[in-house]
């Protein structure tokens, strides 16, 4: 069963994230821009619109493929450096707890997740089961 566990963990929280990315990656420049001068409060005021559409690729497809299971460590990682700019964002700009504490639990479960691995229902384990034969 732990494995049917960590397979609705990863696609439900995959297609979150891919909910919470979608309007981020396509929001074009203008959106980019206004996430990414959020990082303003934590001493990062260059490169806003780089920033804020990497913010938005990593939420997209890191959803993506942690719903399948692909590039699991990598995405899991990224996706947890993000809620923890994302904390930290909130903390300098002097938010309320109420608006940082989603993305700490976040970090908490993508963290667990690094320790935990991604159970027996993914598609790492497919394309490392392929390319061992040839």
């Amino acid at each position: 069963m732990r494995n049917i566990g960590l397979l609705l963990l990863r696609v439900g929280l995959g297609i979150m994230f891919m909910l919470h990315g979608y309007p981020k990656v396509f929001g074009g420049p203008e959106m980019w821009s206004q996430v990414g001068s959020s990082l303003q409060s934590i001493g990062i005021g260059f490169a806003p619109m780089f920033f804020g559409f990497m913010a938005g690729i990593i939420e997209f497809f890191g959803g993506l493929f942690l719903l399948l299971g692909l590039f699991f460590v990598p995405s899991v990682l990224l996706l947890l450096i993000v809620m923890l700019v994302a904390t930290f964002t909130h903390l300098g700009a002097g938010d309320p707890f109420t608006l940082y504490s989603h993305s700490i639990e976040l970090g908490i479960v993508f963290l667990s997740l690094l320790f935990i691995g991604s159970g027996k229902y993914n598609l790492d384990k497919k394309l490392e089961k392929r390319r061992r034969r040839y």
